[in-house]
């Protein structure tokens, strides 16, 4: 019987891999994950489901490093949350 792979760890792999492919240092792909998909779990429930990926694209355009992404990452929880 094969194990189904973990979904956390199979996009952890992807984003090392992509993030060498567009020189984008693996450790700063990884930084945000599990803050990422928060976000992108509470804009979907509360916004809409195509909004959520988008979201945080828009986040990677307005940060130029992870402490600055993990800013807007919280602005707009809380505006998600007013």
């Amino acid at each position: 019987m094969s194990e189904t792979p973990d979904p956390i760890r199979t996009a952890h792999q992807w984003l090392e891999e992509a993030a060498e492919l567009i020189g984008v240092s693996p450790e700063e792909a990884t930084a945000l994950v599990k803050e990422l998909l928060d976000l992108t779990k509470d804009v979907a429930h509360t916004q809409s489901r195509p909004a959520a990926p988008l979201t945080a694209y828009l986040v990677g355009l307005a940060s130029k490093n992870p402490q600055e992404a993990r800013a807007h990452i919280a602005t707009l929880k809380e505006a998600l949350n007013r």
